[in-house]
């Protein structure tokens, strides 16, 4: 698969763009699937409003890892996935505040959504020339 035809012309390696949004697409579908089993998740941790937050964060990830994928209003839609990340991972992944037994399963998950807060962030400045 050539992709330097995209690189060429401003946009992120195809490549790079479809393995980061497909990762994340599935995550989405995954929630949306299983959206009561999710939504009772948040509500366990604490999250207010669950009912009403988690399709929302889903369709938040879901909308922006398709935007990054075609790379359509791609400034929206990294915005979109870090704005997923930056309100799901403090509540969702606290290992700070879990027993000895969840805390590594947490900092796993913690870390996973850093590091794709990270590429969101590369994706965002990719878009506006940065």
């Amino acid at each position: 698969m050539s992709d330097s035809s995209d690189t060429a012309n401003g946009k992120p390696s195809l490549l790079g763009r479809v393995l980061f949004a497909g990762g994340l697409a599935a995550l989405a579908v995954r929630n949306l699937t299983n959206l009561e089993g999710r939504v009772a998740y948040a509500d366990a941790k604490g999250v207010p409003a669950a009912d009403r937050l988690v399709p929302a964060a889903t369709g938040l990830l879901l909308g922006g890892s398709l935007g990054i994928g075609t790379w359509k209003l791609p400034r929206l839609s990294g915005a979109s996935v870090a704005a997923f990340f930056v309100g799901v991972t403090p509540l969702m992944h606290d290992f700070w505040a879990v027993d000895d037994d969840a805390r590594d399963q947490e900092l796993t998950s913690f870390l996973q959504n850093v590091t794709l807060l990270g590429a969101a962030v590369v994706f965002i400045g990719w878009a506006t020339g940065e």
